[in-house]
């Protein structure tokens, strides 16, 4: 195993044990223990997804599928390749589900930390850091499908219940990491959003008292408010807490859009590497404030099915990388591995998994079911009617966090009509016995699947550089 050094904050830098000043450049790890729709190809959030599937299978395939889905998504091979690109670090995201269940609080189970274990081994081996990230809440810190929230809200805020159990869960992951260096630091909510801006502080401080009383030496990620976007909040301390980071997601608006080029307009703005720098501006003018180091926990553009595309998508992704490498940014690419919309490396169009749910991927994509990389051409028949009523009814009706239209896209499109598909979906695993679980799972094996050789070719060069 590749001995890793303790990473600590020193001003504005992280820097190693010897002082040497060390940049974070990595990938997310999106899909593995906290799943997300378009990633692996489900409708609407997780916890329900699992609910029908467990229904259609039944436990033993249904086990034998997810024992398999655990190893194969990221394994040996994985970890080579990262590697091989020259990153040095991972984001594991990862679901409160996997340690605690909703109808036993406080009960942690082995077997979650066992999962996340075997990866932190794996990438150390490898000589690469990972940072750990508590990606979905119990109570959903965020109004979206990757906090596993089958709503519209995010009532962690609002219940001291759902936050003790955060405090508890930290406590038992700062215990089990305190003395592992290829653990670069704590990632303790990914993308909060409290609508009040109230709670979120207090709680991170509550939070940090409790994770160093056991680990005074793990640097701390902090995702500011609004989905990482928003550090006003932490304007009322006087000084940043120490050893700490304040991370900023930083998705372009082009790479995530039906944009159809770059540098050119999108949704009436034009955006070029200046705009796009000015937005990475403005998204860590905190830390450049406080003087405190950057690290961007996601960003990242989608692929469209039209290849063609792809260039002005690279030229993108390399302005975004430049510009975090003249501020002296860490990162983490969003996201490894998926079955074909952003990730470095995709199960395949004709693998077992992803041929027995096209039909449902055709069914998303028509009526733009997800959220991210979904379109809502198909259902404006729906939507057109909804608009007219909210212009005539409540002009100015506004929503936190993102405003009327994405409000109504979510209840529409991502709940109402990904419901019933959901039910679907999971018809397609009906009397699937458990050996059929396993070679299904193992449509993500590495050797099995797809490399976006482009993406890599931008990773590769921009790290020689």
């Amino acid at each position: 195993m590749t001995e890793l050094s303790w990473i600590t904050v020193d001003g504005d830098r992280l820097v190693d044990e010897s002082g040497t000043p060390i940049v974070l450049s990595g990938v997310g790890l999106g899909g593995w223990m906290n799943m997300e729709n378009f990633i692996t190809g489900y409708p609407g959030n997780e916890a329900d997804i699992r609910r029908v599937l467990l229904d259609r299978m039944g436990s033993e395939a249904y086990d034998a599928f997810f024992e398999g889905f655990y190893q194969d998504f990221f394994d040996e091979a994985d970890a080579a390749h990262l590697a091989s690109l020259g990153l040095n670090s991972v984001r594991i995201p990862f679901n409160y589900r996997h340690f605690e269940d909703d109808a036993r609080p406080f009960e942690l189970k082995e077997e979650g930390f066992r999962r996340l274990d075997r990866v932190v081994t794996l990438l150390a081996r490898h000589g690469i850091y990972s940072i750990l990230d508590l990606h979905a809440l119990p109570g959903y810190q965020n109004q979206h499908w990757h906090s596993d929230n089958p709503t519209h809200r995010a009532t962690f805020w609002d219940h001291p219940h759902f936050q003790d159990r955060v405090v508890h869960l930290w406590e038992a992951l700062a215990e089990r990491y305190k003395n592992r260096p290829e653990v670069a630091g704590f990632n303790p909510i990914n993308e909060p959003s409290d609508p009040s801006g109230e709670v979120l502080l207090p709680f991170y401080e509550r939070l940090e008292k409790a994770i160093r009383t056991i680990d005074p030496r793990h640097i701390l990620f902090l995702d500011g408010n609004r989905y990482s976007t928003d550090f006003s909040a932490f304007e009322r301390r006087s000084e940043p807490l120490p050893n700490t980071v304040y991370t900023a997601h930083d998705y372009a608006l082009p790479g995530i859009t039906s944009a159809k080029e770059y540098p050119g307009v999108t949704r009436g703005e034009y955006f070029d590497r200046g705009v796009v720098e000015q937005t990475f501006l403005r998204r860590t003018e905190y830390m450049r404030k406080t003087g405190t180091p950057i690290w961007i926990g996601e960003f990242g553009p989608v692929y469209s099915d039209d290849r063609s595309q792809d260039p002005w998508r690279y030229q993108l992704l390399q302005d975004q990388l430049e510009i975090y490498r003249e501020y002296g940014a860490s990162w983490a690419l969003w996201t490894y591995k998926d079955i074909g919309l952003q990730g470095l490396v995709s199960a395949t169009p004709d693998s077992d998994y992803v041929s027995l749910i096209q039909p449902e991927l055709e069914t998303k994509q028509r009526l733009g079911i997800d959220s991210w990389g979904g379109s809502d051409a198909g259902v404006r028949d729906i939507l057109d009617p909804i608009d007219a009523v909210f212009d005539r009814e409540f002009p100015g009706y506004a929503p936190y966090p993102w405003g009327r239209q994405p409000h109504i896209a979510v209840l529409v499109r991502h709940i109402l009509l990904a419901e019933p598909l959901a039910e679907r979906f999971g018809d397609r695993f009906a009397g699937v016995s458990p050996d059929q679980a396993r070679t299904l799972a193992s449509s993500f094996r590495f050797d099995r699947t797809a490399e976006r050789v482009g993406l890599s070719e931008v990773l590769r060069e921009h790290l020689r550089g």
